[in-house]
């Protein structure tokens, strides 16, 4: 199994995911932050636990040849991309598997095997059926322990029929490799998709050499990496990409674009580096939630599953980037000839994400309409 490959193959429905997301939640008019890594996960572990039709139906989405592979997959993910590397100076990252299931249903030692081997999951038996609602204040308490109390009441509700939940956490803080000088934010206008404006905080920069901008037909994307460990490979593995259309009100159609260009997210589509200026970014801190049940319809997979609720935060500052995700599941384009110098001035709406780059993995992909929404 090549990691790279395989995480290569997810990453091609992240941004049609996206589409779908925004179409199917209040992301239609608002920021919006989620996981492709963590839902991932949770689709692999469904998938193994699952069988029949439904492995398959998740099999094709994520373009994987066997249940093998989303599960060397998983596990590699959990193990070693996303390991911790606060020690060596790289980013603090967490991420943790929990299986919450009813004591009344028999425990197959595959099963078992699954959960603690492949997805280093804490599994607990509970008592759904008389005490749902403390399972609920469980599994809420651990996620909230997991993403550093980022990520609260993840799980409102919990019927007595349900049999088992698997709760997903990832926590990721990371410093940027050159930081914003506190003293150069000012306050800018920055224009919503409706044509009304709004005094924000933008962080700003000279041109650095550990920058990267990016210049295609209709829209710019700047790399902004992190401070890096030395485990996994090479240092500055992490960076955020920030996705700006040239027009105003282009977030919209520059979505269209990506999504139909296959291999964007991996690396295959580059543009015309290019001189960078100015750099200005708005600070911004928000949180999103929602069922990804209803997402996936749009992408062709019906779940047979009560609810898969996800949520995730993030904030992005002078020192750095802190973000968060949770996902519970219960079961029942052309090059510019570019001038010397481009500035990177994010005065409006504008995609974002933060990737790992030794597999490719998109920890979390968001939109920001409005930087001053909480």
């Amino acid at each position: 199994m090549d990691l790279q490959t395989s995480v290569g193959k997810q990453n091609e429905i992240v941004l049609n995911f996206a589409k779908h997301v925004i179409a199917t939640t209040d992301a239609k008019t608002s920021n919006l932050v989620f996981s492709p890594a963590s839902i991932n996960v949770i689709l692999s572990f469904f998938a193994a636990k699952s069988g029949g039709s439904t492995a398959n139906h998740i099999l094709s989405l994520l373009q994987a040849s066997s249940i093998t592979e989303l599960n060397a997959v998983s596990s590699k993910v959990i193990t070693d991309v996303l390991a911790d590397s606060t020690a060596t100076g790289g980013p603090t990252i967490s991420v943790a598997n929990g299986v919450w299931m009813d004591k009344s249903l028999p425990v197959e030692p595959c099963f078992t095997s699954l959960v603690e081997n492949t997805y280093k999951a804490n599994f607990n038996q509970v008592d759904f059926r008389t005490k749902a609602d403390e399972v609920v204040e469980e599994v809420n308490a651990w996620v909230e322990n997991q993403t550093r109390g980022l990520i609260t009441d993840l799980l409102s509700f919990a019927s007595p029929e349900t049999d088992l939940i698997f709760a997903n956490a990832l926590f990721f803080h990371g410093r940027w490799d050159e930081e914003f000088n506190p003293s150069l934010t000012k306050d800018s206008d920055f224009h919503r998709l409706d044509g009304t404006k709004l005094c924000v905080p933008f962080m700003s920069a000279k041109a650095s050499y550990k920058h990267r901008l990016e210049v295609y037909q209709g829209f710019k994307v700047l790399h902004l990496p992190y401070k890096g460990g030395s485990n996994y490979l090479e240092d500055n593995r992490f960076s955020m990409q920030i996705c700006l259309p040239d027009d105003k009100d282009g977030l919209h159609e520059m979505l269209e674009c990506l999504s139909s260009c296959r291999g964007f997210l991996n690396g295959y589509i580059p543009g015309q580096c290019v001189s960078i200026g100015e750099v200005k970014i708005p600070k911004f801190k928000f949180g999103f939630d929602f069922d990804v049940s209803k997402a996936l319809k749009g992408l062709g997979l019906e779940t047979p599953l009560e609810k898969i609720v996800h949520k995730a935060c993030i904030e992005v500052d002078e020192v750095g980037t802190k973000a968060a995700a949770a996902t519970a599941v219960s079961f029942l384009c052309g090059i510019l000839s570019p001038p010397k110098k481009y500035d990177f001035v994010a005065d409006h709406p504008f995609l974002f994400l933060v990737k790992e780059h030794r597999s490719g993995l998109v920890l979390f992909l968001g939109q920001v309409l409005d930087p001053s929404m909480h």
